[in-house]
């Protein structure tokens, strides 16, 4: 930071927090909040580097969440089940889209192996993860469906190889009769609520993503971003039918394509 910046922050430590406690201390009125304050210094993972903590702004959250209401739709009735860190910028995003569209927002108990319980009982209406979360989803439900024998073991066979076939056409992800000999009874893992998902922060391996479509019955958003482009850089669309990309550049971002060879 340049020193000879102005910078109106005063930093107060624990212990003279603590001491003002016992005292009459008049607390100084609230600033008037601005589009361009900064909420948020969310630190990167330091993929290129050194992690970076990121000034995001009022702004850069809302446009960000304005971007993502593009492709999903909820009501003040749904409900979103949060559980990510709050310092990543993606559940800040998802935080940020939940508050402005009224839905509500459920807290998860602390344990992250425990998420389906908490899914059941709050039936979220859009369920958002990592990649890695999603393989051991995709890992469960796969070894499930290939424990079954018999005419159920064929039926499991046939339902999958079918709405791929499906999804892979023209994105659909229902079928009358294989949802609901089959796929009700895994999308009830999550609640069997949920109309949309989303992955982003890393890749996912195309052929999980295409399965955990078809057993779940919704659609699957892809996302990819940065922490300075206060998260969301590029979502893919729920009637695209190919999976293995992360889609275009969102409205308020900029992409351009440069060498680095030092990478």
């Amino acid at each position: 930071m340049d020193s000879a910046a102005s910078v109106d922050i005063k930093v107060y430590s624990f212990k003279f927090i603590i001491e003002q406690g016992g005292k009459e201390w008049k607390a100084p009125a609230f600033k008037k909040c601005t589009e361009y304050d900064c909420p948020l210094f969310s630190y990167t993972s330091g993929t290129t580097g050194d992690s970076k903590g990121v000034k995001l702004t009022h702004r850069n959250l809302l446009q960000s969440t304005q971007t993502f209401c593009r492709h999903v739709t909820l009501t003040d009735q749904d409900h979103m089940l949060s559980y990510l860190p709050y310092p990543h910028s993606f559940e800040q995003v998802l935080t940020t889209f939940a508050i402005l569209n009224g839905t509500r927002i459920g807290y998860y108990q602390g344990d992250p192996l425990k998420l389906t319980e908490d899914a059941a009982l709050l039936k979220p209406a859009i369920f958002a993860s990592v990649p890695r979360l999603y393989n051991r989803i995709y890992g469960k439900i796969k070894e499930r469906l290939d424990g079954l024998t018999g005419c159920k073991g064929w039926l499991a066979k046939e339902g999958l190889n079918t709405k791929i076939t499906a999804l892979r056409r023209n994105a659909t992800y229902s079928n009358g009769c294989f949802d609901l000999l089959i796929f009700k009874k895994i999308s009830a893992l999550l609640g069997g609520n949920v109309r949309v998902m989303v992955t982003a922060s890393a890749p996912i391996d195309p052929a999980v993503l295409e399965f955990l479509k078809v057993t779940f019955c919704c659609p699957f958003l892809e996302g990819y971003g940065l922490t300075e482009s206060s998260g969301g850089s590029s979502c893919t669309w729920a009637n695209d039918p190919v999976a293995g990309h992360v889609g275009g550049p969102v409205p308020p971002v900029k992409w351009r394509l440069m060498d680095v060879p030092e990478m």
